[in-house]
């Protein structure tokens, strides 16, 4: 299983313009009411919070591999050797330089078309780290920061986020 996470903050951001554009979700006027209901628990598919709880009991287990969307962004040709690897899939040079290639987020964007149909329109938006910052005010993004903590202390998958979203970004 790879199990890829993203900052908790960029997650918001991304569903926030997901669920506006997608006339089958809840859509919602402002980003404060959006905020509002994330924190709270009041999105489709439950909670970010939740579902890093969840995984968490399973990041130990020989058969998952966790990686970050901004590990991915930082270093992609490290990040698919590293998946690779877990995967015991062996790639020439030549392969792992198309694979980065095809698998980068302007590239999914620019064939999402032929891949996704309308829907790719829907699912590629902006593909970057910390385009939270846009949206999030000083106070939301230390509420944000709490919940992580309340939420992710003292967890190995606490530990492996902090480090990687707040740290590297």
């Amino acid at each position: 299983i790879l199990l890829l996470i993203r900052n908790p903050k960029d997650v918001a951001t991304s569903f926030y313009y997901f669920t506006n554009v997608l006339s089958t979700l809840p859509s919602y006027d402002t980003w404060d009411d959006f905020f509002t209901a994330f924190m709270t628990k009041k999105l489709p598919w439950g909670s970010y919070f939740d579902y890093l709880s969840a995984w968490n009991k399973h990041v130990d287990d020989e058969n998952v591999r966790m990686i970050t969307y901004e590990e991915l962004k930082q270093n992609p040709v490290l990040g698919v050797k590293n998946i690779a690897d877990f995967l015991g899939i062996s790639l020439t040079e030549k392969e792992l330089q198309t694979v980065v290639e095809r698998s980068s987020f302007q590239s999914m964007k620019k064939n999402s078309q032929k891949t996704h149909g309308a829907f790719g329109d829907i699912l590629f938006r902006k593909g970057t780290v910390s385009d939270w910052k846009n949206l999030f005010s000083e106070e939301q993004s230390k509420k944000m920061d709490k919940a992580f903590e309340d939420c992710m202390a003292g967890t190995k998958l606490g530990t492996l986020l902090k480090y990687e979203v707040y740290c590297k970004v």
